[in-house]
């Protein structure tokens, strides 16, 4: 189990050091800002969807380890998914992170790696901030997310 932890580890902070998207993507159709107030964790998520397939996703932003290890594992995932697709990724993602059991989802590939979060509930909501934040995008809503 050690091993396997310490691999875990390897990939969130590989995705903290180089987080994969990390830009702002001109041709977004879609967008949104999350916060975190907690920690201060503050992401802006773009989205290019065309005939509800993802076509594009990345983010900018400032925040620990788990938050942008979780946005940069997130934009590689949902890249080239239907939006419905997504949707089901965020509740599985979800159950993963708060649940003891996890998610019996064999779709999370890398993003299991997240799973130990909920052993450490402070750290779920800079885990989720992402992912409530690509709801908000998908939903097009214009207001800012919170985890709070």
């Amino acid at each position: 189990m050690g091993d396997l932890r310490d691999l875990y580890q390897e990939v969130i902070f590989d995705h903290y050091r180089k987080p994969r998207n990390f830009h702002a993507l001109a041709d977004a159709n879609r967008s949104a800002e999350g916060f975190n107030p907690l920690c201060g964790d503050r992401l802006t998520l773009y989205l290019d969807v065309e005939d509800d397939v993802i076509t594009d996703a990345s983010f900018e932003g400032t925040g620990c380890a788990i938050s942008m290890a979780s946005a940069s594992l997130m934009t590689e995932h949902i890249k080239g998914r239907r939006v419905q697709e997504a949707e089901k990724l965020f509740a599985d993602f979800h159950e993963l992170v708060t649940h003891e059991h996890g998610t019996q989802s064999s779709d999370l590939g890398k993003l299991e790696v997240l799973g130990g979060v909920r052993e450490f509930p402070a750290r779920v909501k800079c885990a989720t901030l992402a992912w409530h934040t690509l709801r908000a995008a998908l939903s097009r809503q214009t207001e800012p997310v919170s985890t709070e």
